[in-house]
């Protein structure tokens, strides 16, 4: 039996081998600076979730999927930063890229009481936002649609907070 170090220990040398391993596909994904490619998706409820009609809100679009550690590790994260500015003029949309119906993916989002848009992702978002070689991978889109930042990894709330005020600031 491991231990609860090693445990730790495996799981963060997990993180860091896919992020690492699969990070070189980064350098082919649309720049920071570029107009975000348009799309739609159907959120868990059936809402259509559009970037048409985010503009002009700091949008977090952040690609993940149940079973990535990194991305479970972020979630709360994303959840507590979305409910204290959600009014501002935030969107978080969480794309899962996992193979799986919504009917499946829906007890997870419950069980970790994700208060933000989740959507299954398209081949479509998948092919105009990548590659998307690692998970997750976060873009933050300031208000005109235009990618700001690209992050490769977890996402950490003090990066989050301090895109978020940055562009808070932009007119």
């Amino acid at each position: 039996m491991l231990s609860k170090r090693s445990s730790a220990v495996k799981k963060a040398c997990f993180s860091i081998l896919c992020v690492g391993i699969l990070a070189a596909g980064l350098a082919a994904q649309i720049q920071p600076g570029t107009l975000a490619p348009a799309f739609s998706l159907q959120d868990l409820g059936g809402r259509t979730i559009s970037l048409a009609d985010l503009k002009g809100k700091i949008v977090v679009l952040n690609f993940w999927a149940t079973w990535c550690p990194p991305c479970r590790a972020e979630i709360p994260d994303f959840i507590d930063f979305y409910n204290q500015n959600r009014t501002n003029n935030l969107e978080i949309v969480g794309v899962s890229v996992d193979e799986l119906t919504v009917q499946q993916l829906q007890p997870f989002v419950q069980k970790n009481k994700m208060t933000y848009p989740v959507a299954l992702a398209s081949p479509k978002i998948v092919r105009d936002y990548g590659p998307i070689d690692a998970i997750p991978t976060t873009f933050i889109l300031d208000r005109l649609g235009r990618i700001r930042h690209t992050q490769v990894g977890l996402m950490e709330k003090k990066d989050l907070a301090a895109w978020f005020q940055k562009l808070s600031g932009e007119k």
